[in-house]
């Protein structure tokens, strides 16, 4: 496993790279001298990092590459994910299965420890697919013969990025539309956090076999309250108009079905708006791995 003195010895694989939280991850690993192979399909998306890692073109939906990708690895750091069907393979394909899957390849390959990152409030139950999925993939990571850490996470955001990037968009908007009440609740942590939550996770000894962490920003907010920040940071006050969610899913859909996968949103993302993800311990575990978590009107600067 990746003890604190082998750090700079240990082979470690990263998946989703190039994504919000990987993207932020990957710098403080290879600042470290740690050696990092990436599992990508377009090296190019990696930036002054590629010249820095390994490189095994591969995805999600393309198992035989995991393989190579796995050579030699002791660490594996998955956090590659999708809330909309690709080409090459569903929200179910790509995250529960694909997550299965390179467990196992782990387990062949004599990989030690697998640190996956999910989703607060994952269930097989639950009304979203990416939450279903997730909930999928933990049962393998938790099942599995390695040694495993699940990092659970509230909304995760950054300037310019995710959600704030498309409620940027939404702001320019005479109003700015909630699906439903915008009620549900999130305790949203920077991934600036969320990533030093991580590399802390690697650096330290796991106190048992399987561990689990869930990781959330320091308040509480409704995606109404959300969304009046982030408009408010740009300089954009708009009114905030809640739209059934019966509308919002008809029109959606029939963009998906018009615009052949480049609608710019799919209701399975727009239907993460709907559901709570939170925890009642609220930032405590990003603490007990020595971090402090910032408000999000910190982060954007709003204050």
């Amino acid at each position: 496993m990746l003890a604190r003195g082998t750090l700079a010895d240990a082979m470690l694989l990263l998946t989703g790279a190039t994504g919000m939280l990987g993207s932020t991850l990957l710098p403080r690993l290879t600042a470290a001298g740690i050696p990092v192979r990436c599992l990508v399909r377009d090296p190019r998306r990696l930036g002054p990092e590629r010249v820095r890692v390994q490189i095994a073109l591969g995805d999600l939906a393309d198992p035989p590459s995991f393989r190579h990708a796995l050579r030699g690895v002791q660490t594996v750091v998955h956090l590659a994910a999708t809330v909309r069907d690709q080409p090459g393979g569903s929200i179910e394909e790509l995250g529960g299965i694909a997550t299965w899957r390179m467990v196992e390849a782990a387990e062949r390959a004599g990989a030690e420890r697998f640190v996956f990152s999910s989703a607060l409030g994952a269930t097989a139950h639950d009304r979203t697919r990416l939450l279903r999925s997730k909930a999928l993939a933990e049962d393998a990571v938790a099942g599995s013969r390695l040694t495993t850490t699940i990092i659970a996470c509230s909304l995760l955001h950054a300037p310019g990025a995710g959600l704030v990037r498309m409620l940027e968009r939404l702001s320019l908007l005479p109003v700015v539309p909630l699906v439903g009440h915008g009620r549900a609740l999130v305790q949203p942590l920077w991934a600036q956090d969320a990533a030093d939550c991580i590399a802390e996770c690697l650096r330290r000894e796991p106190r048992v076999r399987h561990e689990r962490f869930e990781l959330a920003g320091p308040e509480t907010l409704s995606y109404a309250a959300l969304t009046r920040i982030v408009t408010g940071a740009l300089g954009r006050r708009r009114p905030l108009v809640p739209v059934p969610e019966g509308l919002v899913r008809g029109a959606l859909r029939t963009s998906e079905l018009l615009l052949d996968g480049r609608a710019p949103v799919t209701w399975d993302e727009a239907e993460m708006a709907t559901v709570s993800l939170t925890t009642p311990r609220g930032a405590a575990d990003a603490r007990m791995l020595g971090v402090e978590p910032r408000r999000l009107v910190s982060v954007l600067g709003a204050g």
